[in-house]
């Protein structure tokens, strides 16, 4: 018996785990299924991010991590996909998830439910570790069936023309060196990203280990490879970091998470950065040759450095949405509490003591609360008796959970999101879920 069997799917397809053996067929089957989805090399880049993730030791992702579905009669794999666990924060709160990726199914073997399949076995495995929220950036609308929602800002940025960045007056040195980081640069990094992400509702947590993986476990051929650099004062002290990519959806060279130390002045190091990257990610001072068309910074809604170049970058991208899935809404709150707890210290309803009953229709949650403390977060059935204090339609309360959209904002788009009439409700909701940026820089 095959160890790595999950289950057979009838017409002769078995839904299994790969076995090492399987590595450089599942490899060419990523290079083939994603040919087509984007620029002219985006199937081989594919290719190579799979290759990486299965040979290459990865912090967080084994072989038991990926699926696959086989055609019995050829030998063939005719879909797969994987998930990848990470942690990321809700305010100062960790959590567990999982990162859905690489989903994808030969055109002959589409619309037969392959997928779905697979995606019920790596949630079991994702639940199995404890993750609470399964997150993907992926195709519009399709992950709705399998509970997902679009509820956290993606890709959002500046860009502008890499010779519209300012440059250095005629004999002038850059006040700061943006260069390759080292083995030895990582846990400055990490410290770093993690500090600056305080800002932000939604954050991956960041540590040497995983950061040693972005740094030398990628392939340069990888569709998800980023380079590392530091910033340095003319001294050699630290006071910044860059996360960087290359052209690909477009012919920009882009940074994907850039802090400071909390004493530096954004205003002055910005632009070295953006030199850095209008000179294809290497020193200013090396050689030309291939710079990129455009720079841009992909940073979220919201960033520091973007009010220091308004000039160099003028076009503002509102960019995507990371589909959220949050099987356990209840458990869920119970985890972030203390970040709802905070938020009412902060607000008119310091010290509240009640209950929120939250309906989705055929579903809800009670919130009770004691002295400004969750004392409850549990399973709730709305009734024609009680319709709860607020109601939401689908999934579009993790919409707000997630400071995606404001509770004015989801009832504007839909007619049967309402607020009750109990008196403290509208401030008892604004002070819980208020809209809130978030940038994610997540495992790959």
């Amino acid at each position: 018996m095959n160890s790595n069997l999950v289950r057979d799917l009838g017409d002769g397809l078995t839904l299994r785990r790969p076995a090492p053996a399987d590595v450089e067929r599942l490899v060419a089957f990523q290079a083939t299924v994603h040919t087509g989805d984007g620029p002219a090399d985006i199937g081989a880049r594919a290719g190579a991010w799979c290759r990486d993730l299965l040979t290459t030791p990865h912090p967080t992702l084994t072989l038991d991590d990926y699926v696959l579905v086989e055609d019995r009669a050829t030998g063939e794999i005719v879909s797969s996909l994987c998930i990848i666990p990470q942690t990321w924060r809700y305010g100062s709160v960790e959590f567990g998830v999982g990162r859905p990726e690489l989903v994808g199914t030969l055109p002959g073997y589409r619309r037969r439910g392959l997928v779905r399949a697979q995606m019920a076995e790596v949630h079991r495995r994702s639940a199995e570790r404890g993750e609470l929220v399964q997150a993907i950036s992926g195709i519009p609308y399709f992950y709705r069936q399998f509970g997902y929602e679009p509820a956290l800002e993606l890709a959002v940025h500046r860009s502008g023309a890499a010779a519209d960045v300012p440059r250095l007056p005629d004999g002038a040195e850059e006040p700061y060196r943006v260069l390759p980081a080292r083995v030895a640069d990582l846990p400055f990094i990490a410290k770093t990203a993690n500090e600056g992400a305080s800002r932000w509702l939604v954050s991956c947590r960041r540590n040497p280990g995983e950061l040693r993986y972005v740094l030398d476990g990628q392939a340069p051929e990888s569709l998800m490879r980023t380079e590392l650099a530091v910033i340095t004062e003319p001294g050699g002290r630290r006071v910044g970091f860059v996360a960087h990519i290359g052209p690909l959806w477009d012919q920009s060279r882009r940074a994907i998470a850039y802090e400071l130390a909390t004493d530096q002045p954004w205003w002055r190091v910005t632009p070295c950065v953006l030199r850095f990257l209008g000179h294809g990610g290497r020193a200013a001072t090396a050689r030309p040759g291939e710079e990129p068309d455009r720079v841009a910074l992909s940073l979220g809604t919201s960033h520091p450095a973007y009010a220091t170049v308004r000039g160099a970058l003028r076009h503002e991208d509102r960019g995507y949405s990371w589909f959220l899935r949050v099987p356990d809404l209840p458990a869920f709150l119970r985890r972030v509490a203390p970040t709802l707890e905070e938020r009412l210290r902060g607000s008119a309803m310091v010290g509240y003591t009640g209950e929120l009953r939250l309906s989705f229709f055929r579903s809800g949650v009670r919130l009770a609360f004691e002295a400004g403390h969750v004392a409850t977060a549990e399973a709730w059935m709305p009734a024609r008796e009680d319709d709860g204090t607020a109601a939401f339609p689908d999934l579009t309360f993790l919409q707000l959970l997630f400071g995606y959209r404001s509770l004015d904002a989801l009832r504007r788009a839909h007619a049967d999101c309402y607020l009750s009439n109990e008196d403290e409700a509208p401030a008892l909701m604004e002070a819980l879920f208020p809209e809130q940026p978030s940038h994610l820089w997540p495992i790959a």
